[in-house]
């Protein structure tokens, strides 16, 4: 993941920072408890794509 392009995403709900796991390519919003997923090198940032958190899944 580019970390430019990570510097400018922002969770679409919370315009919080994002981060990102490497082990299942998504960009995680903590504040929104949501992961996002990158499908062929792209940040999918649709609410409506994304995956919740379980409540027992770590966020760094």
């Amino acid at each position: 993941m580019d970390t430019k392009l990570l510097q400018i995403l922002v969770c679409p709900i919370t315009k919080g920072p994002l981060t990102y796991n490497k082990v299942t390519n998504e960009l995680i919003s903590k504040s929104a408890r949501l992961a996002y997923p990158i499908k062929d090198g792209i940040p999918v940032m649709l609410e409506d794509e994304a995956r919740k958190l379980a409540d027992d899944e770590e966020v760094e």
